[in-house]
């Protein structure tokens, strides 16, 4: 006679049994789930729709940029093309005045002298690292527009590092994209007296203790325009005739850039000279304004305290045009 199961076995191999039956049936459907979710991630994508192609010459394609800020979003303006430029001049030659008229302009932001702080040009690194934040757009100062920038560059002055690492400087101009803007004086001697003065304020201050390179008031350029410079008659051709030198390097090492040349008198005479820059940076024509104040007008005689030396020196030689060229602004 067989013995009979104990009904509380069978019901415990029941329960067993439909355990493992649940365990493996959420296994599955975990496994599902699983494969589902990882099928999904994989699959979004956001589509970043490319930019247009801009209607222009063939050999204005490397000047056209579409910068990715690292600190913002371009947003809208994405699409925006930008242009690229560096200023380059020497100090007291009207550039601080050039740079004021096309921050004026409502797309254009010139980011002033940047490479007057030491660090940023010690290396060609440092320099390359300070041009790629400035067209990255990723500069910020009181110059700095908005997203919607259609130009952006700095002034860059020839003895900050610009000559002395020209040939890597050219090298990226020509790779990035830059167009280059000369900007001289003509009138060297004109340019002399506003250095000689310029440095005699650094260090007496005569504007109330403040040390003003540029000037907004009439009363401002007048006060610093009483100081009338000593110029050393000895040395005056062998200095003219440097800076005659340096421009002449500068304009040979530069000649492979897309670049404009421009001189400050012909800027402060025909206003048309400001259209051609326009033109040349590819904005939207505007009427461009300056607030700063011309400190020394007139004629050269009422600006140096030992005229007489000067004219006998110059008189006779190639610069003796200095003597009488003037200019009205």
């Amino acid at each position: 006679m067989v013995p009979k199961k104990s009904p509380l076995v069978l019901r415990m191999i029941v329960l067993v049994f439909a355990m493992v039956c649940g365990v493996y049936i959420c296994s599955i459907c975990l496994k599902q789930i699983s494969t589902h979710s990882k099928a999904g991630y994989l699959h979004v994508q956001v589509i970043q729709k490319p930019c247009p192609e801009p209607q222009i010459e063939p050999w204005e394609i490397p000047y056209v940029h579409y910068p990715k800020p690292k600190t913002y979003s371009r947003a809208e303006c994405a699409c925006n093309p930008v242009r690229y430029f560096a200023i380059l001049s020497m100090q007291r030659s009207g550039s601080g005045w050039f740079e004021t008229l096309l921050n004026n302009h409502t797309n254009i932001s010139s980011n002033g002298e940047i490479f007057s702080v030491k660090v940023r040009r010690s290396n060609t690194s440092t320099i390359g690292e300070t041009l790629d934040k400035i067209y990255r757009l990723d500069w910020l100062s009181s110059a700095s527009k908005n997203e919607c920038t259609a130009a952006v560059g700095l002034k860059w002055m020839l003895n900050q590092g610009l000559m002395q690492h020209h040939a890597d400087i050219v090298e990226y101009f020509n790779t990035r994209g830059v167009s280059v803007i000369f900007l001289f004086r003509r009138n060297l001697l004109r340019r002399m007296i506003s250095v000689l003065a310029n440095s005699y304020d650094r260090d007496v201050k005569l504007l109330n203790g403040t040390h003003k390179s540029h000037v907004h008031s009439p009363h401002e350029a007048e006060i610093l325009a009483n100081y009338k410079p000593i110029i050393n008659a000895t040395l005056l051709i062998p200095n003219l005739k440097q800076v005659e030198e340096t421009t002449a390097k500068a304009l040979e090492y530069f000649k492979s850039t897309r670049h404009i040349i421009l001189y400050y008198e012909d800027v402060v005479k025909n206003h048309t000279k400001l259209i051609d820059v326009q033109h040349f940076l590819k904005v939207p024509l505007r009427e461009l304004k300056s607030r700063q104040v011309k400190i020394h007008k007139g004629s050269l005689s009422s600006q140096i305290k030992n005229w007489d030396d000067v004219q006998k020196t110059l008189k006779g030689t190639h610069f003796e045009n200095f003597l009488h060229s003037d200019y009205r602004k």
